[in-house]
């Protein structure tokens, strides 16, 4: 079976921190590491005790930074693993005995598949649903990068099924994608770097491997507002105009003109307009001041596009000694399709 290396990166969690590590722990899985990347300035004393305990047992190997960024920290524990298979895992989670195993089958079995998103059963999303609902086979639209992610449900399917993209709090991948193909985590998605993951996948697609969702590989996600690698409220119109900012990011670098001009359109109409499925407020001023973070955030993902010509944005693995000594291959310079 194939060595995991499960990488949680944390920012501000504490006890959830901890609880979501002693599951981890708990995997009935032969053979696994577990890395912490830490960007929390000062933890309470009981989190601090934790950790350096697991550390003297060799339980856990823990990586402290002074700067906070998602994708960054998933490039620096990716660069200090050894598993065949990378299993990212947020920082409040919970877990069943047999959840390692359920990502590690579908490498062993399947050699042409080179993800697995498994299924989040996601508090808030699972309160906000119509009581019962089940998703048996995903709609044609959720494969279609243009659209998929307004039709892409992974917390009430049920049956397995090649998808478009995971979710970065239950994701996995193989070790492969980074060494032989330069795939990395783009340091650009700011904040809560929404949509790192889903431009990970998105270039993915050029090597050839396939995503596969296993809804036996779940976890229940906490959905915790603070921490988890960012600090800026969901509330915050910081937050917001990041939000737009990542999504256009994303669809410029992936997106063909046709693809993104479809996509522009159903992310003003389910994000600000907030149509059916979305349960945004659709109040007039609601809407007015989701227009100006929309705008303001296309505005600064053009301002990203212009500054790619001269910059790769990998700031934090530029500053990574483990890159810089070559162990692995720096992010390449991405593109806006054509």
């Amino acid at each position: 079976m194939p060595l995991i290396s499960v990488i949680v990166p944390t920012y501000g969690r504490e006890q959830t921190l901890r609880e979501t590590l002693a599951e981890v722990l708990q995997q009935t899985y032969p053979s696994f590491e577990v890395i912490v990347v830490d960007q929390t300035p000062v933890h309470e004393p009981e989190t601090q005790a934790y950790l350096e305990e697991l550390v003297q047992q060799q339980a856990i190997r823990l990586f402290k930074l002074d700067w906070a960024s998602l994708p960054g920290a998933r490039n620096y524990g990716v660069r200090r693993s050894v598993g065949e298979v990378i299993v990212f895992l947020d920082d409040d989670v919970q877990l069943p005995a047999g959840f390692l195993a359920a990502h590690a089958r579908h490498y062993q079995r399947q050699p042409h598949i080179g993800a697995v998103a498994g299924r989040v059963l996601d508090r808030q999303k699972l309160a906000e649903a119509d009581v019962g609902l089940t998703i048996q086979q995903l709609p044609p639209e959720a494969l279609d990068p243009a659209i998929g992610w307004f039709h892409l449900n992974l917390v009430h399917t049920v049956l397995p099924q090649p998808v478009l993209t995971a979710r970065g709090c239950n994701m996995s991948f193989r070790r492969a994608l980074f060494e032989q193909h330069g795939l990395w985590f783009d340091e650009r998605f700011r904040g809560s770097a929404v949509r790192e993951e889903s431009d990970f996948c998105l270039r993915m697609r050029s090597t050839g491997y396939t995503i596969w969702y296993d809804p036996e590989a779940y976890l229940v996600h906490l959905g915790e507002e603070t921490g988890g690698c960012h600090d800026i409220s969901t509330r915050s119109l910081q937050y917001q105009i990041t939000f737009y900012h990542n999504h256009f990011w994303m669809a410029f670098k992936s997106l063909t003109v046709s693809q993104l001009l479809r996509f522009a359109i159903a992310l003003f109409n389910y994000q600000v307009l907030g149509k059916p499925p979305s349960r945004k407020s659709r109040a007039l001023p609601k809407i007015l001041g989701r227009v100006g973070s929309y705008t303001l955030g296309l505005l600064r993902a053009v301002g990203t596009l212009i500054q790619a010509i001269w910059d790769d944005g990998q700031v934090y693995s530029r500053q990574d000694q483990y890159a810089a000594a070559a162990v692995l291959p720096l992010p390449s310079v991405p593109t806006a399709s054509s």
